[in-house]
């Protein structure tokens, strides 16, 4: 007997409750990016039932490298949930995850709905502040391996996240430099650039895309604008810090 969306949704839901991996639903049969983000709904509809409440989304395959790497032509998206949300400076367990890695990000905080065909001057007239973040992706499929419907459906493989201070949406984020250290050392350095050439792209397509599913972006939602530099693994001991220019820093530690 085959099964249903919402078995795919329930085993997915199962895995990430409880941090293990398991094979790609796309080994059963063939999926469409449509049923990934169905599975999605309804696998993060089990999240809601259970209490969490959603705070915002995330956008993937945000850099035009990822795109290629993956054969895509535009973003990914993703729901963040209140459970998700690392306090900064906090501390997050690795038994929670199955692949953990980390991405430095740019946040927005939503004043006003946004929804559908919007302009970059419209996108940022609904923005009541910009933070620097960190983004907690974990794939729960084997060997962090996965086709494109499959990571879809897997949340596009959000896990958590941390936020630093809000600031004023007028600072200049265009093109902003930050440097993501492990324990002092530097393991990523990059830019707000790498996200779609400019983050506001980034809710633009946010907006866009949430309208094809029925949904918006309301006032108090954030939106993490996507990786801005290559994922690094995370390991038990782990302090990963970001600096963001003239946004400030953003961290968290890991323990087992």
């Amino acid at each position: 007997m085959s099964k249903s969306l919402n078995d795919y949704a329930a085993l997915l839901d199962a895995a990430a409750a409880e941090g293990r991996e398991v094979p790609q639903i796309s080994n059963d049969r063939a999926f469409t990016v449509e049923e990934g983000y169905a599975i999605q709904a309804l696998s993060l509809a089990r999240r809601y039932g259970r209490g969490e409440k959603r705070v915002g989304v995330k956008m993937g395959l945000t850099s035009r490298a990822k795109m290629l790497q993956v054969g895509v032509e535009d973003v990914i998206w993703g729901r963040l949930t209140d459970a998700m949300r690392v306090e900064e400076g906090g501390r997050v367990s690795l038994s929670r995850y199955a692949h953990p890695r980390v991405e430095p990000e740019l946040a927005f905080l939503m004043k006003a709905p946004l929804a559908g065909e919007v302009s970059n001057v419209e996108a940022m007239a609904a923005v009541a502040a910009v933070a620097p973040a960190m983004e907690i992706i974990d794939s729960r499929y084997q060997n962090f391996k996965f086709t494109l419907p499959d990571v879809v459906a897997d949340n596009s493989s959000s896990s958590g996240f941390v936020l630093g201070n809000w600031a004023a949406p007028s600072i200049e984020f265009s093109n902003l430099g930050l440097v993501m250290e492990v324990d002092g050392r530097p393991v990523q350095v990059g830019s707000t650039a790498a996200i779609l050439g400019h983050p506001i792209r980034s809710l633009v397509a946010a907006a866009r895309m949430l309208a094809r599913w029925g949904e918006s972006l309301k006032p108090g939602d954030i939106v993490l604008a996507g990786g801005a530099t290559a994922a690094h693994p995370l390991a038990a001991g782990m302090h990963i810090r970001t600096e963001f220019q003239s946004l400030g820093a953003v961290s968290f530690s890991v323990v087992e």
